[in-house]
């Protein structure tokens, strides 16, 4: 394997041997969660219990990184430690000399995952990992014609139809994975959500098509859901619980219920984590085009209503809202799949949307 892959390619890989430095970059947080994650088994092994060291890179310093991956780890059974520096591009810029000279040094300790989105190809650090460590690109895939590049769907279906297979047990056509992209825009996480949500309608096995896609996706099914989510995000907590409350009385379970909340709620954290990447490459970017992009409706009060809602919610719950769903997920599967600790776990996701958990401001008034 190439030191430098796409994360298609290295996810399909059927053995991982991660070197000391690891780059994980793209703008899709969802390959990004993904690729770190194979790493993670590659040098802790299967069980998910194994602790490892996730730290922040707007805050964590060198000292604490190198400390982190030079000590041998009591777990696992490889015996390396493990520290993912998430977040990392400000903690790149301020230590860009110390990596450079980590990269020269064989270490044999642990390993280290740096999280980025921008990882600019003609750096001295960029060209050195490629020697030595392992980069995996984790944007969309693209084809070129000529000079210009475009997003490759039929890459992209072929890679939504295995993992619907390997991760929901069901099918997908390629038509459907190509009007899912056209409905939901290229915010991958959204689209394997959706792709979990559909698996619920067919049984095992069987293929969601086209006609799934559009009576679900366009259709009414989720007008439910739809208030609920509304609600929840408006700050009307104490109505979403009374929704949820409804939902789970008419016999529905925590499992098939996240599926479809986490679905409407994703946009919300897309369109946020969209908006937010704009502003810091210093692009002008409104909130509807950051809607639009996410995959709400392209009309004007579907956009004035979605837009109103994601002030509501603002950026501080917007921005954490992706990795709070994908531990939830997690959760659902585990520690919390039991019917009363699912629904624990659902009402607690609503109530940490709620405006009254945000910290109180400090007061100017003088004494």
């Amino acid at each position: 394997m190439a030191n430098t892959v796409h994360a298609f390619d290295f996810l399909a890989a059927e053995e991982t041997s991660p070197p000391s430095v690891c780059v994980v970059f793209g703008r899709d947080a969802f390959l990004r969660q993904l690729a770190t994650e194979q790493i993670r088994r590659a040098v802790l092994g299967e069980e998910k219990d194994i602790p490892y060291g996730r730290l922040a890179g707007n805050t964590v310093t060198w000292v604490d990184v190198a400390d982190e991956v030079s000590t041998v780890s009591l777990f696992g059974s490889s015996g390396r430690r493990l520290a993912v520096v998430e977040d990392a591009d400000p903690f790149v810029s301020r230590y860009r000399e110390e990596l450079e000279k980590f990269l020269e040094k064989k270490r044999p300790g642990g390993v280290l995952v740096l999280q980025v989105e921008k990882w600019a190809a003609n750096t001295r650090l960029y060209k050195k990992c490629n020697e030595v460590g392992l980069q995996v690109q984790c944007n969309p895939p693209e084809k070129k014609s000529g000079k210009k590049s475009s997003l490759d769907f039929d890459a992209l279906a072929k890679w939504f139809s295995h993992r619907a297979k390997v991760e929901h047990e069901t099918k997908l056509s390629a038509g459907a994975a190509r009007l899912l992209v056209d409905l939901l825009g290229t915010e991958l996480g959204l689209i394997d959500q959706e792709i979990a949500r559909l698996s619920l309608f067919v049984e095992p096995g069987e293929t969601i098509d086209e006609d799934l896609v559009q009576e679900q996706v366009h259709g009414g099914q989720m007008q439910e859901i739809w208030h609920l989510v509304d609600a929840a995000v408006e700050g009307s907590t104490a109505d979403a619980l009374a929704q949820l409350d409804r939902l789970f009385q008419s016999g529905e379970r925590p499992q098939k219920l996240f599926g479809q909340i986490a679905w409407s709620l994703r946009r919300f954290a897309a369109a946020t984590r969209i908006y937010q990447r704009a502003r810091r490459r210093g692009d002008a970017v409104s909130l509807r085009d950051a809607l639009k992009e996410a995959g709400f409706p392209n009309w004007p009060k579907a956009l004035d209503e979605a837009q109103k809602r994601l002030l509501a919610l603002g950026q501080i719950r917007g921005g954490r809202l992706y990795r709070q769903l994908l531990e939830l997920d997690m959760s659902l599967k585990g520690s919390h799949s039991q019917e009363a600790r699912g629904r624990l776990a659902l009402e607690k996701l609503i109530v940490s949307l709620s405006k009254a958990l945000d910290p109180p401001r400090a007061s100017t008034t003088r004494s």
